[in-house]
């Protein structure tokens, strides 16, 4: 008797994939739900503010964490055994100088592939021409050129860096004179006031690109290269191109930020043509703010003073038939004379007013649940769109390579076609959830911090309110620790640390464990994200927070060993994920959009990268010490 496939059907489809679903989406919530909960919380029960557009955003983060379910699903059926199969095969069958353009093409590819690009095309609403006119033009006039910049910096990173694993070049040759370059680009930058304010989007941007899609694809092609070589067990396998593709960004976005000012092509200047603008902007919700006034106050004032429920025609009808008042109404006398008539108060030739009792605090406000206004089947026929664009193009060129290059049949196309439509729709929902969920929470909440310290307009509200700490500094404090706070909690929730945790372990032999890597980073954010608070509330430049401690870098990078090098420069790789990434850039805008004399909210995303290096780099040097003093003590008991 022949076997037969039995037929399941789609109930019992349903019943053996709802499980393997259910687990795998509550591991994306499982990675998201304390940055979420903490931001939402802090405004809540620290602020005291109302959640604008709670009902929507909770939906949004559902969609996020849908999304990212079906997108790293989608990357482990179908991009990554494409990315494993030629980084295997290509160093073998390929010349070195057709693996250093696929290696080019792929890093370019990839970080258009990546979510968080998204929220780099459209961070640029919130910027004033006014006050930094080639930023604005950056964002948007040339926001496709801005991506194309650094997805060529990407590229040229993967190229060297798999250049880097054929020849046996140390990492530090590569660092040491970029840091000096940046350096140099960044010090020109801050002498011009027109180039100055693009020194925190070009920072940020380095930490853009090493995301989901980047990182596993080109850790898979150094891997295989480093087979090849024989390099395969060493501390230099894999690790080094992350750190490269977080840099040459860097190195691109400054130097087109130099072309266009030369160029005189910007907002403003000469050559500018208002027409060239070449996406949409963020789109806008409905949100009417009013400016912060100019003294401090310390008590809400709503405004307009109008009750939530005003007296009824029925209730007046009451009043009229019985005299009695409605509940809750307060009395009022406009106009009049009052005298003391033995001993009573009379108050003669006055209107009497009864209104409904006002609740001065924000929470008496009606507060939208939802945005009347947004257009999200729009949103996501767009989101769908940017998705086919970015993922497409990087299916093609890598199916290409297979066939032309590597030579190599290609297997389980229906598992590679199953993951590419699961990249496909969780894009396209991770980038409906980010402007329904992650934007509106993440800029609310920057536009609220700075009532800790100043008075401000609550965002989507029409009152005023703070400071809520009288002592200026103090509340700013706070707004600081809140950053300390929110960096270490959301990185120790990355998975990929506990990933490079482990890793990191294996390589030192158990001399750097696991839980020490895990802290160190998540320290090193958290004080990178409290700087770059810092930095907005008490409006410093960018330029003396990041040079120093990369000056710094230089000097312990050099005392390091090259495996300490490579993955603690590897580990600020791991602090940018893609939940990370907009909701601290989203903050990031907020904060500075409401602080007078600011300019922008970049940088925060800078800064919370150069921490981790610093940290994991001083534990590596302690453990390192450590390490050998027992190891010297414990020989000369055996001598003895």
């Amino acid at each position: 008797m022949a076997w037969s496939r039995p037929k399941l059907g789609l109930r019992g489809s349903l019943r053996l994939l709802t499980p393997y679903f259910r687990d795998k989406f509550f591991e994306q919530v499982k990675s998201i739900w304390f940055i979420i909960v903490y931001l939402a919380a802090f405004q809540i029960l620290i602020l005291g503010v109302p959640l604008v557009y709670a009902g929507m955003i909770g939906v949004g983060v559902f969609v996020v964490a849908l999304g990212l379910m079906f997108f790293m699903e989608g990357l482990r059926l179908g991009l990554m055994p494409l990315g494993e199969i030629i980084g295997a095969v290509l160093p073998r069958n390929a010349k070195l100088p057709a693996i250093l353009g696929f290696a080019f093409i792929l890093g370019g590819l990839a970080t258009f592939a990546e979510p968080a690009i998204a929220v780099l095309r459209a961070a640029g609403a919130g910027v004033k021409p006014d006050d930094a006119p080639l930023l604005y033009s950056l964002l948007n006039d040339f926001s496709t050129q801005l991506v194309m910049s650094v997805a060529v910096g990407v590229g040229c990173a993967v190229l060297l860096g798999v250049l880097r694993f054929f020849r046996g070049w140390s990492l530090k040759m590569f660092i040491l004179p970029l840091i000096g370059l940046l350096c140099v680009l960044t010090f020109i930058a801050h002498n011009n006031e027109v180039l100055a304010p693009i020194i925190g989007l070009a920072w940020d941007c380095g930490a853009v690109t090493t995301g989901p899609v980047t990182v596993p694809l080109v850790l898979a092609l150094g891997i295989g290269v480093c087979r090849i070589v024989g390099d395969e067990d060493s501390s230099n396998a894999g690790f080094g191109i992350v750190t490269l593709a977080s840099l040459f960004p860097i190195i691109a976005v400054l130097m087109l930020g130099l072309y266009h000012y030369a160029a005189q092509d910007y907002v403003g200047a000469p050559n500018y043509v208002a027409a060239q603008a070449e996406v949409d902007p963020l789109p806008q919700y409905n949100i009417e703010t009013a400016e912060p006034p100019p003294a401090l106050m310390q008590d809400v004032k709503a405004t307009p003073l109008l009750a939530e429920e005003p007296i009824t025609a029925e209730e007046y009808a009451r009043f009229l038939a019985t005299g009695e008042l409605p509940e809750d109404v307060d009395v009022h006398f406009v106009g009049g004379e009052t005298d003391l008539v033995n001993g009573r108060l009379v108050q003669s030739g006055a209107q009497i007013v009864y209104e409904r009792h006002i609740d001065p605090s924000l929470w008496a406000h009606d507060v939208e649940e939802w945005d009347p206004q947004a257009d999200f089947p729009h949103e996501f026929k767009t989101a769908l769109f940017g998705a086919l664009q970015a993922i497409v193009p990087l299916v093609i060129f890598l199916f290409v390579i297979l066939k032309l290059l590597v030579k190599e049949p290609i297997r389980d196309l229906d598992q590679l076609g199953v993951g590419i439509f699961f990249s496909l729709v969780g894009m396209a929902l991770f980038g409906l959830g980010i402007t329904m969920g992650l934007t509106p929470l993440g800029e609310q909440l920057g536009s609220n911090i700075p009532a800790t310290f100043a008075s401000i307009s609550p965002w989507g509200m029409e009152a005023s309110f703070g400071p809520l700490i009288q002592a200026e500094h103090l509340g700013k404090v706070l707004a600081v620790l809140f950053g300390f706070l929110l960096g270490y909690g959301a990185t120790l929730a990355e998975p990929a640390l506990n990933a490079l945790g482990v890793t990191v372990q294996k390589i030192t032999a158990g001399a750097f464990r696991k839980n020490l890597l895990m802290q160190s980073v998540a320290i090193g954010v958290g004080i990178g994200i409290a700087t770059g608070v810092c930095k907005i509330a008490y409006n410093l430049p960018l330029t003396w927070l990041i040079i120093p401690p990369y000056v710094f870098l230089l000097f312990l990078t050099y005392i390091s060993t090259e495996e300490f090098v490579n993955f603690g420069w590897d580990s600020a790789g791991v602090t940018t994920g893609p939940i990370t990434v907009p909701l601290v850039l989203a903050m990031g805008l907020g904060i500075g959009a409401n602080v007078p004399g600011v300019i922008d909210g970049f940088g925060v995303l800078a800064l919370a990268s150069v921490g981790p290096i610093i940290t994991v780099l001083t534990v590596g040097l302690i453990v390192r010490r450590t390490t050998e003093a027992a190891e010297h003590v414990e020989g000369a008991l055996v001598d003895e």
